[in-house]
């Protein structure tokens, strides 16, 4: 069985090392030829991205946006019309609840089924092959590409046969992560203006019943001050969490703390840290100016 992958990001790069390392033929796509270059070093082969389609029997796509994941399937370059009837599409990125159910009737007027797979867990878990993945599609879709997944996944979550119900329970996730990664900065640079030492605030807390996956991961981040290496870009959660208030409010429900936290990541985007580590997020907080006195 042949496996295409697009997208070689943060996430993309360790999951298709994984699913290549585990015995599997990838054909690997992406703009930046260094994360090429470091797939092929885990066996996979480099290839240009009109073949990554012609090749694949299973194609996964790991974008940022869903605007990037019409244009790899559909656009000038899209890969959809060299793909052949029967094969599939794996969504693996958070591109919102409407895309995938649009790209899922376009692939399916072509012949090509695709099964809606977004993760969570982090880089950490994508290159232990430790990630959560929801998914829904067919059954049958399904079931041709849950060995692949498994090899990528510590637990799978099956959201029924529509293609958009996963990305509905990632969107949940988002809110979560996104809230708690706000909460953690805020929180943290709380300590700051108490005088405390931050880093021992984190150190003690992590242990009690306020501690969070974000507050252990993120937490260490933002005590260990700017990152290098960017793990997460803190204009991803701009985007996720843009398209939870979204669907929120196309579904009639007001969402206060997602949108409190929508509005530090878009502060942060727009004071030009959107290519940083989300960790950064605790600049944002230390600079926030006193809520009014109620009466």
């Amino acid at each position: 069985m042949n496996v295409g992958w697009i997208g070689l990001g943060a996430m993309g790069l360790p999951m298709a090392s994984v699913l290549s390392r585990g015995g599997y033929e990838v054909s690997a796509f992406d703009l930046d030829s260094t994360k090429v270059a470091q797939v092929v070093e885990a066996g996979a082969l480099s290839v240009g991205l009109d073949q990554v389609g012609e090749k694949a029997d299973l194609l996964f796509v790991m974008v940022a946006t869903g605007t990037q994941l019409e244009s790899v399937l559909f656009g000038p370059d899209g890969v959809a019309k060299f793909m052949a009837s029967g094969s599939l599409v794996i969504i693996t990125a958070t591109v919102g609840v409407e895309v995938a159910v649009s790209c899922a009737e376009r692939l399916g007027k072509l012949g090509i089924g695709l099964v809606d797979a977004p993760v969570s867990g982090g880089v950490a878990r994508a290159e232990a092959g430790d990630l959560l993945f929801m998914i829904s599609g067919s059954s049958s879709d399904k079931a041709t590409v849950l060995p692949l997944i498994n090899l990528m996944a510590r637990e799978v979550a099956d959201f029924g046969e529509i293609p958009g119900d996963a990305q509905k329970a990632k969107l949940v996730n988002q809110l979560l992560c996104g809230v708690h990664i706000a909460v953690a900065g805020e929180a943290l640079a709380f300590a700051e203006s108490l005088g405390l030492d931050a880093g021992q605030c984190w150190s003690a807390l992590r242990g009690g019943a306020a501690t969070s996956f974000m507050f252990e991961d993120r937490g260490a981040r933002m005590v260990e001050g700017p990152q290098e290496i960017v793990r997460s870009a803190l204009g991803l959660f701009v985007k996720d969490l843009g398209l939870v208030t979204a669907e929120a409010n196309a579904h009639s429900l007001g969402t206060p703390l997602a949108s409190a936290a929508l509005g530090l990541f878009t502060q942060g985007r727009n004071e030009g840290h959107e290519r940083e580590d989300d960790s950064v997020v605790i600049e944002i907080s230390r600079k926030q100016v006193p809520s009014p006195k109620l009466n």
